[in-house]
């Protein structure tokens, strides 16, 4: 298997550049640890009730002793889960296939960019998943890092539309009574969704035209390249054939997801589970759309156990299926990234460093441009 190209030059950071990383994780560690509180908080709602009236008071759900005793008992709808949560990664490579540009680059780079991408989207805080995908792929084939990431947007674009459908289809069946307060948050999302795809169909019309044309200006040059870039890789949504297969392709991943929820709630007993699987998973993604915080994990926790609760599972159950479909999924996205990685030869700080020292590079070229222009 192809290793990556080794860099022009060491990565090693210099004293300064080492400063400077220390000097911005003291200015974030507030936040952190504010999401990390909060994150707790919101978990907690899994195992206890949470009252703020006269004073703070946790009340639990159930015996947590009896509740630990049982967990072992989940095993044989825990590893369907598992397979089921690793499959979404080599769909999502199926899918990209559609909205990069011809000749597509091959599925097993495709493969091990989503492995990465969900890797680091779950070791570090930030949800920086997408752009480690998007830049391991123009690392590792003749892209630039704009081009790649227009496909990766046009995917996370359609892959919300394909959400929104099968939530919407799995509201409209026999959980339709269990779960209402989801119709709300589906009109919002899908509201939201509408927007994006005008904006993508906006920066698709005009990004890579607009972009050949400051590339005529010797001060706009740059700009013009990144902006071409992100043209091209939007190119998908100009052409209506491409789109239609990328948006079939973009069942995929969502199905597949849809199905593992399903699978779980089912071997808790759920009465038709599989079927509201789809619901579960809306209120998983629609409570993951969250800012900067590191607060996925809680709202994790609290949304996953809330729709467990409304569609039938007993609170101990809910709790158990919140904390092992998090594990099983957490576990398995590690593992696979990890292999990934180890397969290309590549340390995952090795590949931190690298794309900050890009990032680092392209906010000085944007800097360079805004003082040229004025």
């Amino acid at each position: 298997m192809d290793s990556l190209p080794s860099p022009p030059a060491p990565l090693l950071p210099s004293p300064s550049l080492a400063w400077g990383g220390r000097r911005r994780w003291l200015r974030r560690a507030p936040v952190i640890l504010l999401g990390l509180t909060l994150s707790a908080t919101l978990a907690a709602s899994a195992f206890f009730r949470i009252h703020l009236w006269g004073g703070l008071h946790l009340e639990p759900r159930f015996p947590l002793g009896m509740w630990l005793s049982q967990l072992p008992t989940h095993g044989s709808w825990l590893a369907a889960f598992a397979v089921l949560a690793a499959a979404v990664l080599p769909l999502r490579a199926l899918q990209w296939r559609y909205t990069l540009a011809e000749p597509a680059p091959r599925f097993a780079d495709r493969y091990h960019a989503v492995a990465i991408g969900a890797f680091f989207h779950n070791a570090i805080p930030g949800k920086l998943g997408e752009f480690f995908r998007a830049f391991f792929l123009a690392r590792k084939r003749s892209l630039t890092f704009f081009e790649s990431l227009g496909s990766v947007l046009v995917c996370k674009l359609l892959e919300l539309a394909a959400l929104l459908a099968v939530v919407g289809i799995a509201l409209a069946g026999p959980s339709s009574r269990s779960a209402p307060h989801l119709w709300l948050a589906l009109a919002l999302a899908g509201a939201f969704g509408l927007g994006l795809s005008a904006l993508a169909l906006t920066a698709a019309r005009w990004a890579l035209p607009l972009g050949l044309r400051l590339q005529q200006r010797p001060r706009m040059a740059r700009v013009g390249r990144s902006l071409a870039s992100l043209g091209r890789g939007l190119a998908t949504v100009r052409s209506p054939r491409r789109m239609a297969l990328a948006f079939l392709a973009s069942f995929g991943p969502v199905l597949a997801a849809a199905l593992a929820f399903g699978v779980a709630l089912q071997g808790l007993g759920v009465p038709r589970g599989v079927w509201a699987g789809g619901v579960v998973l809306g209120a998983v993604s629609l409570g993951q759309l969250t800012p900067g915080l590191p607060i996925g994990t809680g709202m994790y926790y609290l949304t996953s156990s809330w729709a467990a609760r409304a569609l039938g599972a007993a609170p101990e159950q809910a709790a158990a299926f919140a904390a092992l479909t998090h594990l099983a999924s957490l576990s398995s996205q590690l593992l696979v990234g990890l292999v990934s990685l180890a397969a290309h030869r590549v340390r995952p700080g090795e590949l931190m460093r690298e794309r900050e020292e890009r990032a680092r590079v392209i906010a000085n070229q944007a800097r360079e441009n805004a003082r040229e222009a004025s």
